[in-house]
């Protein structure tokens, strides 16, 4: 039988808004008129978890799920930088985010890098049953679950985009994935 997962990226906040390293704000009133808009768009599944994070929780109950919380899907550790803009850290830093921009391996902030994300996020696709799996994920942890299962280089992990309220499936067995794009998550029909 084939795994099937189903990545939720999370509805938008101000940290988003402002281009700044997460630091547990919650869902704006934007974000959280979406999700709630969306909720009962997504298919039946065995199991439904999220990253521990406020925003990825919020939206996970916004979109009328009943989310277990999955350590492995935790955001990228950014370390000092959390909080912050990107623009304070160029100025701050910016051979640091220079180097954390281009090399995979680099984590002069002090936290976790692409690489170690890319080996967590491997490891709990490595771990997922059979069956349908929705998962509330931090937009980085999503870009590392693509990267992996095409594949793809580490230094793909920067070109991947993915929006608030965007669905990823991966659907597979035995390691080998294939990868549906992120699709919005619509509203329901009046």
């Amino acid at each position: 039988m084939t795994s099937r997962v189903i990545l939720i990226s999370p509805a938008i906040t101000a940290a988003l808004r402002e281009a700044r390293f997460d630091d547990g704000c919650p869902l704006d009133a934007t974000g959280l008129r979406q999700a709630r808009a969306a909720a009962g768009t997504l298919p039946e599944a065995v199991r439904t978890v999220s990253s521990p994070t406020v925003r990825c929780r919020e939206t996970a109950g916004a979109l009328g799920l009943d989310a277990v919380d999955a350590p492995e899907l935790a955001q990228l550790d950014t370390g000092r930088w959390r909080g912050a803009t990107l623009a304070e850290v160029s100025e701050r830093e910016p051979e640091g985010l220079a180097r954390w921009l281009s090399d995979p391996g680099s984590a002069p902030h002090g936290g976790e890098s692409v690489s170690a994300l890319c080996d967590r996020v491997e490891g709990w696709l490595g771990s997922v049953p059979e069956g349908r799996t929705l998962a509330v994920a931090e937009p980085e942890v999503v870009r590392a679950a693509v990267v992996r299962a095409l594949g793809a280089p580490e230094s793909a992990f920067w070109r991947t985009d993915v929006p608030p309220l965007t669905a990823v499936e991966l659907s597979g067995r035995s390691g080998r994935w294939n990868v549906r794009l992120g699709h919005p998550l619509s509203a329901r029909a009046s």
